[in-house]
């Protein structure tokens, strides 16, 4: 029982990442959005914002970005009610759309009062805090890591985000992992004990042939890169 549970959360998880991936590949002001989204978390990364700030700046991504899923989700059903051409059924889908320009709108003005001043006075500040702090760039690398795996994935169309498929996140993450603490403690035994606790993660992914070789191997490659670019922009 608490197997088919855990096998039916999963599952649950799966669906839920597949309708973003639907939302992401059918509409292009979905691609917009979650890219002013990333722009915008990681512009916060430069900048002192407070708590109450991030908070606001996080709801403000979310309304967004949830409006345009609702919009999608309501298109798809008044097309599959309605096929022929409706003057109600456009008045639906024209009142989801003014939803997500109106969240769009206050969503421009929020970012305006937030980093408008901090933007004009303090990029430079805020590279050097993110210098002094590389277990940011670690988050950033996790994050950025994660949204590739699922859009790779998303696009070979094989496994599921969260199991199997091309390429494998875990051995993305793992590498990822061990590049970033390498990079950072630059000490040859803490470097050695992440790769083989990394090697080991790989080697269950092939172990229990949820991964091909080629599949975790792409993977590690892509954490790894990612890894190396971030440090690069960042801490150098």
């Amino acid at each position: 029982m608490k197997l088919m549970k855990s096998r039916n959360i999963i599952e649950s998880f799966n669906h839920a990442i597949n309708g973003i991936i639907h939302a992401v590949k059918s509409e292009r002001n979905m691609k917009i959005h979650i890219a002013f989204g990333i722009a915008v978390f990681l512009l916060s990364l430069f900048f002192d914002l407070t708590k109450t700030e991030f908070m606001v700046i996080c709801l403000t991504v979310a309304m967004v970005i949830i409006c345009e899923m609702f919009n999608t989700a309501i298109e798809v059903v008044v097309d599959l009610i309605e096929e022929k051409y409706n003057i109600k059924a456009k008045i639906i889908k024209d009142v989801s759309a003014g939803a997500v320009l109106v969240a769009a709108f206050f969503s421009v003005i929020i970012g305006y009062f937030i980093f408008f001043e901090r933007v004009s006075t303090g990029l430079e500040t805020g590279v050097k805090r993110v210098k002094q702090y590389p277990m940011h760039v670690i988050v950033i690398v996790l994050v950025i890591t994660v949204l590739v795996v699922v859009v790779l994935k998303a696009f070979s169309r094989k496994g599921t985000p969260l199991r199997g498929g091309m390429p494998s996140g875990h051995a993305a993450v793992a590498s990822a992992l061990t590049t970033a603490i390498a990079l950072w403690s630059i000490d040859i035994k803490i470097t050695v004990l992440c790769v083989i606790l990394s090697s080991l993660v790989i080697q269950s992914r092939l172990e229990a042939k949820i991964h091909s070789f080629m599949e975790v191997f792409l993977g590690a490659v892509i954490g790894f890169l990612i890894t190396l670019f971030l440090f690069q922009v960042f801490l150098t």
